[in-house]
């Protein structure tokens, strides 16, 4: 397991470069996010160690990254003042462009992965998911509909001007850009639900992964029952990512310090748990071009790098 260490930064949001294997984001907060700055950090993994590149630091906290699919420097983060900020890690500078519209934080943002698209979604604290064009630093749409602050939203890898969305109102909700509307909104949990991601082989399945301390599998065919939930977490989770190499396995990291991993297809679908932080776990990935290989961070100033041996197995 390879490690690196950002001392008074607290991790949130961290994601492999989808151009570079060995590039790593980590977006960070000073004092658990409450107060201070926030720190972007540009990491590279090395055969033994992980090792900072740049970082770049912004006058709020941080609370999510995204890359850009069209240009391996840039990237996208969510800040604690409501602002989106675009970066360049090939510039020393770093900020490119500010982009406000939001009136509180920004707990989500994710670059559109469908050819053609160039769109940034971003989800906030104040109840609103916006849509913008990174190229021409513009808003596109601000759409409304979820009663509770959003900390969540997440491109479908499939369907073209589609994303999700999960909030502290219960709900998970499909949006549709081109009709500026909520196609559905699935009452998915009896509590907040803080994370979402979509299958990377069904365009209709998602899981949601809420306070309750469950993973829900959402079938948007038909949303009357999830197709799985699974238990285990004994606190909230934060975080839930498909895999992009097995149809049915997935991982969560959640504030009881750990990731597990899940095939929801099985009878037991607990493969694995990893327990190697000693703080709430707040960000974690798939490496796209590394089967198998994960990224995780958390509020205990780490990032690290590792292979978890229930997909090595597989």
């Amino acid at each position: 397991m390879k490690s690196f260490k950002s001392p008074g930064r607290h991790g949130y949001a961290v994601e492999i470069s989808p151009f570079l294997a060995s590039t790593i984001a980590c977006a960070t907060s000073q004092y658990y996010g409450i107060a201070g700055c926030g720190t972007l950090f540009v990491l590279e993994q090395r055969e033994a160690e992980v090792s900072l590149v740049r970082s770049f630091d912004w006058n709020d906290g941080l609370f999510d990254v995204t890359w850009s699919e069209t240009n391996e420097h840039v990237l996208v983060t969510g800040g604690g003042d409501g602002s989106l900020q675009i970066w360049d890690t090939a510039n020393p500078q770093g900020l490119l462009q500010v982009l406000k519209g939001h009136t509180q934080e920004v707990y989500s943002v994710d670059w559109s992965q469908t050819r053609g698209e160039n769109q940034v979604v971003s989800g906030s604290w104040d109840h609103t998911v916006k849509v913008w064009d990174p190229e021409r630093c513009q808003l596109v749409s601000s759409l409304q509909g979820h009663e509770g602050v959003i900390y969540s939203t997440i491109w479908s890898p499939h369907i073209p001007a589609c994303f999700a969305s999960a909030s502290g109102d219960g709900t998970l909700r499909v949006w549709d850009v081109k009709a500026g509307s909520c196609r559905l909104a699935v009452p998915a949990h009896k509590a907040e639900i803080l994370s979402c991601d979509w299958c990377k082989y069904d365009q209709n399945v998602l899981v949601t992964g809420a306070v309750d301390c469950s993973l829900r599998v959402w079938d948007l065919r038909n949303v009357r029952h999830p197709v799985a939930q699974m238990m285990g977490h004994s606190y909230a989770i934060r975080r839930v990512k498909f895999c992009p190499f097995y149809k049915t396995v997935l991982a969560s990291c959640s504030y009881d310090f750990t990731v597990r991993f899940w095939d929801y297809s099985k009878n037991q679908p607990l493969l694995e748990t990893l327990e190697h932080h000693s703080e709430f776990v707040c960000g974690l990935d798939f490496n796209l071009h590394i089967p198998n290989q994960v990224v995780d961070c958390s509020w205990d100033e780490t990032v690290k790098v590792f292979t978890p041996s229930c997909l090595a197995a597989l």
